[in-house]
Protein backbone atom coordinates (compact mmCIF):
# COMPACT_ATOMS: atom_id res chain seq x y z
CA UNK A 1 0.00 0.00 0.00
CA UNK A 2 1.51 3.31 -0.99
CA UNK A 3 1.25 6.65 0.73
CA UNK A 4 -0.82 10.01 -0.15
CA UNK A 5 -0.22 13.52 1.43
CA UNK A 6 -2.44 16.51 2.33
CA UNK A 7 -2.27 19.65 3.76
CA UNK A 8 -3.83 20.14 7.22
CA UNK A 9 -5.07 23.93 7.98
CA UNK A 10 -6.65 25.51 11.34
CA UNK A 11 -7.74 28.52 9.17
CA UNK A 12 -7.84 31.42 11.82
CA UNK A 13 -9.04 33.56 13.80
CA UNK A 14 -8.61 37.06 16.03
CA UNK A 15 -4.53 35.98 17.01
CA UNK A 16 -3.56 34.24 14.26
CA UNK A 17 -2.91 30.93 12.45
CA UNK A 18 -3.67 28.62 15.80
CA UNK A 19 -3.81 24.65 15.86
CA UNK A 20 -5.67 24.10 19.22
CA UNK A 21 -3.80 21.07 21.39
CA UNK A 22 -7.22 19.22 21.08
CA UNK A 23 -6.63 19.14 17.34
CA UNK A 24 -2.99 18.11 17.76
CA UNK A 25 -3.80 15.82 19.56
CA UNK A 26 -6.14 14.10 16.98
CA UNK A 27 -3.75 14.68 14.63
CA UNK A 28 -0.96 12.38 16.34
CA UNK A 29 -3.61 9.65 17.71
CA UNK A 30 -5.14 8.86 13.98
CA UNK A 31 -2.47 9.11 11.47
CA UNK A 32 -0.24 6.40 12.55
CA UNK A 33 3.26 5.84 13.71
CA UNK A 34 4.49 5.91 10.32
CA UNK A 35 3.30 9.27 8.79
CA UNK A 36 5.25 11.99 8.25
CA UNK A 37 4.23 15.41 9.35
CA UNK A 38 5.72 19.04 8.27
CA UNK A 39 5.16 22.11 8.77
CA UNK A 40 5.61 24.29 5.48
CA UNK A 41 6.17 28.22 5.05
CA UNK A 42 2.34 29.29 4.18
CA UNK A 43 1.38 27.79 7.62
CA UNK A 44 0.29 24.20 6.81
CA UNK A 45 1.19 20.88 7.65
CA UNK A 46 1.70 18.28 5.56
CA UNK A 47 0.88 15.36 6.46
CA UNK A 48 1.93 12.10 4.27
CA UNK A 49 0.10 8.71 5.42
CA UNK A 50 -0.72 5.21 4.22
CA UNK A 51 -3.61 5.53 1.62
CA UNK A 52 -5.45 2.56 3.47
CA UNK A 53 -6.65 4.79 5.97
CA UNK A 54 -6.58 8.19 4.46
CA UNK A 55 -10.49 9.24 4.05
CA UNK A 56 -11.35 7.96 7.74
CA UNK A 57 -8.08 10.20 8.95
CA UNK A 58 -9.03 13.14 7.02
CA UNK A 59 -12.97 12.99 8.37
CA UNK A 60 -11.99 12.78 11.91
CA UNK A 61 -9.40 16.02 11.43
CA UNK A 62 -12.55 17.79 9.79
CA UNK A 63 -14.68 17.00 12.75
CA UNK A 64 -11.85 18.62 15.38
CA UNK A 65 -12.76 22.07 12.89
CA UNK A 66 -9.34 21.50 10.69
CA UNK A 67 -9.51 22.57 6.59
CA UNK A 68 -7.61 19.83 4.41
CA UNK A 69 -6.58 21.23 1.34
CA UNK A 70 -4.52 19.09 -1.32
CA UNK A 71 -0.83 19.77 -0.98
CA UNK A 72 1.22 20.70 -4.18
CA UNK A 73 0.75 22.68 -7.29
CA UNK A 74 -2.54 24.70 -5.80
CA UNK A 75 -3.34 27.76 -4.42
CA UNK A 76 -2.37 27.49 -0.81
CA UNK A 77 -4.91 28.71 1.96
CA UNK A 78 -5.06 31.74 2.70
CA UNK A 79 -1.71 33.27 5.23
CA UNK A 80 -3.14 36.11 7.61
CA UNK A 81 -2.09 38.73 10.03
CA UNK A 82 -3.12 37.97 13.44
CA UNK A 83 -6.06 40.53 13.22
CA UNK A 84 -4.70 42.66 16.03
CA UNK A 85 -7.05 45.26 15.50
CA UNK A 86 -10.58 43.38 16.12
CA UNK A 87 -12.12 41.32 13.99
CA UNK A 88 -14.50 43.67 12.08
CA UNK A 89 -12.08 46.62 11.87
CA UNK A 90 -9.21 43.94 10.15
CA UNK A 91 -11.82 42.19 8.04
CA UNK A 92 -11.55 38.58 9.52
CA UNK A 93 -14.72 37.56 7.96
CA UNK A 94 -13.71 38.88 4.07
CA UNK A 95 -10.27 37.14 4.82
CA UNK A 96 -12.78 33.34 5.74
CA UNK A 97 -14.56 34.21 2.51
CA UNK A 98 -11.63 34.72 0.70
CA UNK A 99 -10.31 31.72 2.06
CA UNK A 100 -12.89 29.36 1.01
CA UNK A 101 -12.88 31.04 -2.26
CA UNK A 102 -9.47 30.45 -3.39
CA UNK A 103 -7.78 27.64 -1.28
CA UNK A 104 -7.22 24.41 -3.75
CA UNK A 105 -7.21 25.13 -6.85
CA UNK A 106 -4.25 23.84 -9.20
CA UNK A 107 -1.61 26.07 -11.01
CA UNK A 108 0.96 25.79 -12.61
CA UNK A 109 3.16 26.40 -9.47
CA UNK A 110 2.19 26.46 -5.98
CA UNK A 111 0.66 30.13 -5.67
CA UNK A 112 0.46 31.42 -1.94
CA UNK A 113 -1.90 34.66 -1.10
CA UNK A 114 -1.35 36.70 2.12
CA UNK A 115 -4.01 39.17 3.90
CA UNK A 116 -3.62 42.01 6.40
CA UNK A 117 -6.05 44.05 8.01
CA UNK A 118 -4.67 47.01 7.90
CA UNK A 119 -1.82 49.30 6.67
CA UNK A 120 1.33 47.68 8.74
CA UNK A 121 0.82 44.47 6.98
CA UNK A 122 1.94 41.88 9.47
CA UNK A 123 0.87 39.58 7.66
CA UNK A 124 3.65 39.94 4.91
CA UNK A 125 1.29 40.22 2.04
CA UNK A 126 3.65 42.16 -0.17
CA UNK A 127 5.92 39.25 -0.10
CA UNK A 128 2.96 36.76 -1.33
CA UNK A 129 2.41 35.91 -4.96
CA UNK A 130 -1.18 37.95 -4.34
CA UNK A 131 -1.16 40.00 -1.06
CA UNK A 132 -4.32 41.95 0.01
CA UNK A 133 -4.20 45.10 2.33
CA UNK A 134 -7.12 46.17 4.02
CA UNK A 135 -7.21 50.18 4.16
CA UNK A 136 -10.46 51.54 5.78
CA UNK A 137 -13.23 50.27 3.97
CA UNK A 138 -11.34 49.20 0.50
CA UNK A 139 -8.56 46.54 -0.10
CA UNK A 140 -5.50 47.28 -1.62
CA UNK A 141 -3.66 44.45 -3.95
CA UNK A 142 0.01 43.65 -4.66
CA UNK A 143 0.92 40.44 -7.14
CA UNK A 144 4.54 39.61 -7.55
CA UNK A 145 5.96 39.34 -4.02
CA UNK A 146 8.67 37.27 -3.85
CA UNK A 147 10.48 36.40 -0.20
CA UNK A 148 11.64 32.76 -0.47
CA UNK A 149 14.76 34.07 -2.67
CA UNK A 150 18.31 35.54 -1.79
CA UNK A 151 16.96 38.91 -3.64
CA UNK A 152 13.01 39.50 -1.77
CA UNK A 153 10.60 41.20 -4.36
CA UNK A 154 7.69 43.30 -3.21
CA UNK A 155 4.36 42.88 -5.08
CA UNK A 156 3.59 45.53 -7.31
CA UNK A 157 0.68 47.71 -6.13
CA UNK A 158 -1.98 45.84 -8.70
CA UNK A 159 -5.33 47.53 -7.72
CA UNK A 160 -6.31 50.25 -5.24
CA UNK A 161 -9.25 51.06 -3.36
CA UNK A 162 -10.80 47.57 -4.42
CA UNK A 163 -14.30 47.70 -2.80
CA UNK A 164 -15.14 44.35 -0.80
CA UNK A 165 -17.73 43.05 -2.73
CA UNK A 166 -15.39 43.18 -6.09
CA UNK A 167 -11.88 41.54 -4.11
CA UNK A 168 -13.21 38.01 -4.33
CA UNK A 169 -13.60 38.33 -7.91
CA UNK A 170 -10.62 39.95 -8.82
CA UNK A 171 -8.99 37.67 -6.83
CA UNK A 172 -10.82 34.61 -8.21
CA UNK A 173 -9.72 35.86 -12.15
CA UNK A 174 -6.13 36.66 -11.47
CA UNK A 175 -6.09 32.88 -10.42
CA UNK A 176 -8.55 31.36 -13.56
CA UNK A 177 -5.41 33.37 -15.39
CA UNK A 178 -2.64 31.76 -14.46
CA UNK A 179 -4.41 28.69 -14.28
CA UNK A 180 -4.94 29.10 -18.56
CA UNK A 181 -1.60 31.10 -19.56
CA UNK A 182 0.96 29.86 -16.86
CA UNK A 183 3.77 27.69 -17.83
CA UNK A 184 4.27 24.19 -15.71
CA UNK A 185 6.29 25.34 -12.75
CA UNK A 186 6.27 28.53 -13.81
CA UNK A 187 6.57 30.77 -10.56
CA UNK A 188 4.07 33.59 -10.66
CA UNK A 189 6.62 36.13 -10.23
CA UNK A 190 8.19 35.21 -13.63
CA UNK A 191 4.41 34.97 -15.28
CA UNK A 192 3.88 38.53 -14.50
CA UNK A 193 7.31 39.00 -16.00
CA UNK A 194 6.30 36.92 -19.32
CA UNK A 195 3.03 38.44 -19.81
CA UNK A 196 2.98 41.83 -18.16
CA UNK A 197 1.22 43.61 -15.36
CA UNK A 198 -0.94 45.44 -17.71
CA UNK A 199 -2.41 42.29 -19.48
CA UNK A 200 -3.03 40.74 -15.98
CA UNK A 201 -4.89 43.86 -14.73
CA UNK A 202 -6.94 43.97 -17.57
CA UNK A 203 -8.11 40.32 -17.71
CA UNK A 204 -9.03 40.90 -13.73
CA UNK A 205 -11.12 43.62 -14.03
CA UNK A 206 -14.67 43.70 -12.95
Amino acid sequence: MGTTKFAVTPGFEVGGTLFKPEQLQVLGSIVGEDAKIELTTFKQLYVEMSEDGVEQAKKKLRESGLEIHPAGFYTKSLITCNFCKGAEEAGLQVAVRLNEAIGGHEVPSPLKIGFSGCALATGEPLLKDIGVVKMRDAYDIYIGGEGKTLRAVLGSLFMQDVPEDKLIPVVERIIRFFQANGKKKEKFSKFIERVSLETIREAAAV
